[in-house]
């Protein structure tokens, strides 16, 4: 795939998802998968995700770092896009100010007062596959890999 080519793949990615507005967010407790609704903000070919810090997500990913995400875009569209990659608990305050301004919702609906509020965890999912189709995978297919 071009550069050209990504950039446009994830520009539909991009307004696939926001169609969707929320996602399930998969990660692992021990041995055991956990999913939860949240909703991710895709700047490029990352994809960010706001949580607390002591949240049960936060404590997963830092143990494993390995996510799945999947969108499911209602019919008369019905596209599906999932996402696998890496989390990254983010920490220093420039990528903090970064992710406040990048993600697309009033983060203050959800307790944070601003990017250097210690309750404002910002998660970076570096994907290492994207799918992004139609009918549960089933026609228009296209994937993209790291």
């Amino acid at each position: 795939m071009t550069p050209q080519e990504k950039d446009e793949f994830f520009a539909d990615v991009d307004a696939a998802c926001k169609k969707a507005v929320w996602c399930a967010l998969a990660t692992v407790a021990g041995d055991q998968p956990r999913v939860r609704v949240v909703h991710p903000t895709w700047e490029g070919d990352t994809l960010w995700v706001a949580t607390g810090p002591d949240s049960p997500k936060t404590h997963q990913m830092r143990d494993n770092p390995h996510v799945d995400i999947q969108y499911q875009v209602a019919p008369p569209d019905f596209v599906h896009v999932m996402v696998r990659g890496t989390a990254e608990l983010i920490t220093d305050q420039e990528t903090k100010n970064r992710a406040w301004e990048a993600i697309d919702y009033d983060l203050t609906q959800f307790g944070s007062k601003g990017p250097d509020d210690p309750n404002f965890q910002p998660v970076r999912i570096t994907p290492t596959r994207v799918e992004l189709s139609e009918m549960f995978g089933s026609t228009n297919k296209r994937i993209w890999r790291a």
